[in-house]
């Protein structure tokens, strides 16, 4: 029940947000310095994309998805749900895998364990990175989305783990799902692999 309530709640606050005009280029925020998530997207979006993880911020997500990238768990895993002028959800290493059966993309986690609410005063603006959870605010795993436009009503509902600095064209790019289904997508791009650079 908890990993269906994990693709509503979220789906709940997608179908809030209206689609919004945006301009091109990265979030606008400066680099903290902090270790790096890369992804390499492929599909109808292809690229790379570098997240600032934000440490200070939430150590507990940061950490998280450094360990998922390290061990490979996010190769291969779809963008199953994006929203045009909203967000691009990904990170099911559970269900959500290229090449499997995807149909329960959004419902699953890792085999670690969820973790507690980092919520913070950072705002959902364009190229924010924020984790996926369900009714449960201590119910973060692995799934994360970027924000392609500002979302407000999120802040202090969803842990702000990091931010795009490089890549939000390949962002913008990435293939967007179907509106009557909260964002599904058919066919949906992937991170091909995901990378940690640490200073």
């Amino acid at each position: 029940m908890r990993n269906i309530a994990r693709r509503t709640v979220l789906a709940a606050a997608l179908a809030l947000a209206a689609p919004a005009a945006f301009a091109q280029g990265n979030s606008g925020v400066p680099d903290t310095g902090g270790p790096k998530l890369v992804l390499q997207i492929e599909g109808q979006a292809q690229g790379k994309v570098v997240i600032d993880l934000l440490p200070d911020v939430a150590p507990k997500a940061t950490e998280r998805l450094i360990t998922l990238a390290k061990d490979g768990k996010y190769d291969n895993v779809v963008f199953h749900r994006v929203i045009d002028g909203f967000m691009a959800q990904t990170g099911d290493v559970q269900f959500g895998k290229k090449g499997g059966d995807t149909s329960m993309a959004g419902m699953g986690g890792s085999d670690l364990p969820d973790l507690p609410a980092e919520f913070s005063n950072r705002s959902f603006q364009r190229g924010i990175v924020g984790m996926a959870r369900s009714a449960d605010p201590n119910s973060a795993n692995s799934q994360f989305f970027i924000m392609f436009a500002p979302a407000p009503y999120l802040d202090g509902q969803y842990t702000v783990v990091g931010h795009v600095i490089e890549g939000m064209d390949v962002v913008d790019q990435i293939k967007k799902g179907d509106a009557n289904k909260n964002g599904v997508v058919t066919d949906p791009d992937y991170i091909a692999k995901a990378t940690v650079e640490q200073n």
